[in-house]
């Protein structure tokens, strides 16, 4: 009969062939005759192929003046051979507990970065917007006009429109809208054109993506209008959509570039640093989402910037919130 064992090294210690991708061996005993003296043997087997024998006993002389084994010490031999078998059987089993309970572990902790960072996996619809106000509160002010753009184009890769605030514009030499053009029934009022934005945003995002929707200063403007927007009409941004602020990449550029950079981070000194011809220079959205659209790819090529890039350096609406609260 044959028993399957592991292979030793010289210094005894055992060499966990299955592990490491040795072969096992088989260890089977042989009987090897001649006129003048009887061995017992082993043959290696390699499940690679290719025999080999090897002895596990010593020659000694008998009575009968041949050599034989002595029954004792052939049956320490065995009972050594069958203990050190034992023992190594045993070291296998645990070491393959250890593996096994290793890449439990492991496969349990790549689901984890999955998980965390799904986003990476996710399609990734790009959208530059800009939005006008009657002023620089988010609580008191409200949107009057906004404009958004798909980089990926296609058709309807665009929207924009003004917005009904009910309310007196005192700043229409920042964006030229004046109180008349906006405070009409023609025009839709946020909580009529929240729905619309949803549909337009849907229809823009790729089965199981993300929405990343860039703006100029959209932490501390753009973003928080739109928040305060969706509250006052009892709706709720998407946790599909993230933002990204360009000035913060454009701060990222210039400190690179040093004393060569451009002394502003207005949209408008960020055209001039990259010649950008300027077209229509009023504040109205469209038009500085056009204008937004050229730096935004001109920032991200200087700072080598990939999607997944950009989704590093976005965030959620959420974050602000959370801002907002620790402040108070």
């Amino acid at each position: 009969m044959c028993s399957s064992i592991l292979h030793f090294s010289r210094t005894g210690a055992p060499r966990y062939a299955g592990l490491w991708g040795e072969a096992f061996h088989s260890l089977c005993p042989i009987s090897i005759k001649n006129s003048n003296s009887k061995v017992i043997g082993f043959k290696t087997c390699s499940l690679k192929g290719g025999c080999s024998t090897r002895w596990m006993c010593q020659l000694v002389p008998t009575k009968m003046g041949g050599m034989r084994p002595k029954t004792s010490q052939s049956s320490d031999i065995k009972n050594k051979v069958l203990m050190e078998a034992i023992s190594a059987a045993a070291a296998v089993n645990v070491i393959r507990t250890k593996v096994t309970e290793l890449h439990k572990i492991e496969g349990c902790n790549s689901q984890q970065r999955l998980a965390n960072n799904k986003e990476f996996l996710s399609p990734v619809t790009t959208i530059v917007f800009d939005i006008e106000t009657t002023g620089l509160s988010r609580e008191n002010e409200r949107i009057i006009e906004i404009a958004f753009r798909d980089l990926s184009g296609g058709e309807n890769s665009t929207f924009q429109t003004l917005v009904n605030p009910q309310r007196y514009v005192s700043n229409p030499r920042f964006h030229g809208i004046t109180t008349h053009m906006v405070n009409r029934p023609s025009v839709p009022r946020m909580q009529d054109l929240i729905p619309i934005l949803l549909k337009y945003m849907q229809s823009r995002l790729k089965p199981g993506g993300i929405l990343l929707l860039v703006a100029h200063n959209a932490r501390t403007f753009d973003v928080p209008f739109l928040i305060s927007e969706f509250n006052r009409c009892n709706f709720v941004i998407p946790s599909s959509w993230r933002f990204v602020d360009t000035i913060s990449l454009a701060r990222e550029v210039m400190k690179m570039k040093g004393p060569k950079a451009s002394s502003g981070l207005s949209l408008q000194a960020l055209c001039q640093h990259y010649e950008i011809e300027l077209g229509n220079i009023s504040h109205r959205a469209m038009p500085d989402v056009d204008m937004l659209s050229v730096v935004f790819q001109r920032l991200t090529l200087d700072l080598k910037m990939s999607i997944s890039g950009a989704i590093e350096r976005s965030f959620p609406h959420e974050e602000l919130n959370t801002n907002k609260k620790k402040k108070s």
